[in-house]
């Protein structure tokens, strides 16, 4: 019955089905509980004060650069089956102990700042677990057929998590929104069992390698670093992933200054954080279902992920001529229409053509490190610019030049990925 409705707006194959429906219900799951997490973090950032943003951002990039070998030594000695389910039940552990903190009032300004750098941390490593298991078991032409399907699940679950937000944060104190984001965060591993268990019948029905998969890799901590230094196309990805940074800060900077200008009133900040989520998942839903699959098998990777520097340069250059709280809401919306509904999928099937190895240690260093290192630089080369320029927005204005090379650079590797999976064909026939 899945198989028959869903067929409708995926091109799914037999024996794909159920694979694609744990996917679809895990990365549900995985969003609607960080969509809790994610207006109270926002929250407690502008309770810090932009001033500080920089060192947290600062904090969130060496915890992450700490994480990131120990996450990597895991990968080499623990096979997926177990290392998926330790990863979120150790955030799920995290959880419970912030809640018992900030209920009981232990510290809280520190524990806001904290908590807010764990969020930062565990959003990164969450998603991208969840994205190396897809890369794992789907290949580069599945991927491009179901991927956004399969990312629809999460804008599904971002659409809960929102509407959770806005309907509880009226009825209980919100720091008891994390024991809900805690459930959920177990509703998503319990799917990461289930698809495991899915993905090795599909890989022995089909007679294929894959049931190796599950097996651990091997390596060491610091593989990860030695594979993108030397690779160039997984090289252009880190970059492609840190200009990505560079918009998001840019952005985020802007929109912190103009929320806190429209209200003073904590609960009413997070219902426009809230609400903006909301606006964009709704836009976003209706074009991964209906649109994203067959736009990026018909385009391909490369155009799909340049769709997101474009409208970011055109998003700086509007907020730049008219400024405001709607400016920021439509800025926010689009981008996170465009980024999850098209360039964020088509990031993902680059490394679908990518050794296993590189699909895990690289990936996930260059999701997380990169990402979070890329935050530290460009927040402070934010307040650098603003000293000499005067205005946030003028900062914004400069950064546009760099949101055309961001497109030109993901066409790059579009045609890079095309080149590698079209080379084993071509010598198969000769």
């Amino acid at each position: 019955m899945f198989e028959k409705t869903i067929s409708r707006f995926a091109d799914i194959r037999p024996g794909e089905a159920a694979a694609t429906l744990w996917s679809f219900v895990y990365f549900f799951c995985l969003l609607a509980g960080y969509l809790i997490l994610r207006p109270l973090r926002d929250e407690m950032g502008i309770a810090a004060g932009r001033d500080t943003l920089q060192y947290l951002f600062t904090a969130t990039f060496f915890v992450m650069l700490a994480a990131s070998p120990l996450y990597a030594g895991a990968i080499a000695r623990l096979p997926r089956r177990r290392f998926i389910p330790l990863v979120y039940r150790f955030f799920i552990a995290n959880l419970l102990v912030f809640w018992a903190l900030l209920t009981f009032g232990v510290e809280p300004t520190w524990t806001a700042r904290v908590f807010f750098v764990w969020v930062s941390v565990f959003n990164l490593f969450a998603v991208s677990v969840f994205w190396s298991f897809m890369a794992d078991i789907w290949r580069t032409e599945q991927g491009k057929r179901l991927f956004g399907l399969i990312a629809a699940g999460g804008t599904a679950g971002t659409l809960l998590g929102s509407a959770l937000t806005l309907g509880l944060t009226g009825v209980m104190a919100p720091v008891n929104l994390l024991i809900v984001a805690a459930v959920l965060l177990e509703a998503a591993v319990f799917c990461a069992i289930r698809l495991e268990r899915a993905a090795q019948a599909r890989a022995e029905a089909s007679a294929s390698d894959e049931r190796r998969s599950g097996q651990a890799m091997g390596g060491d901590m610091l593989a990860g670093f030695r594979l993108i230094l030397g690779s160039r196309y997984l090289g252009g990805i880190a970059l492609w992933v840190a200009l990505l940074s560079l918009a998001g800060t840019f952005l985020y900077f802007i929109q912190q200054d103009v929320v806190r200008a429209a209200s003073s009133d904590p609960a009413t900040r997070t219902r426009i954080f809230a609400a903006m989520d909301l606006a964009a998942n709704l836009l976003t839903l209706a074009l991964q279902f209906v649109v994203t699959g067959q736009l990026i098998k018909r385009l391909g990777a490369g155009p799909a992920a340049a769709a997101l520097p474009l409208v970011f340069a055109a998003g700086f250059t509007g907020l730049f001529l008219a400024p405001g709280l709607a400016a920021i809401i439509v800025v926010q919306t689009l981008q996170r229409t465009i980024n999850f509904a098209f360039s964020n999928p088509a990031r993902e099937i680059l490394f679908t053509s990518v050794a296993r190895e590189e699909k895990y240690k690289a990936k996930n260093l260059i999701d997380t490190v990169v990402f979070r290192g890329g935050d530290v630089v460009w927040s402070w080369a934010f307040t650098g610019l603003l000293g000499l320029v005067g205005s946030p927005l003028r900062v914004a204005a400069l950064a546009v030049p760099v949101m055309i090379g961001w497109a030109g650079l993901a066409l790059a590797l579009g045609r890079r990925q095309e080149k590698t999976i079209a080379r084993p064909q071509e010598e198969l026939q000769a």
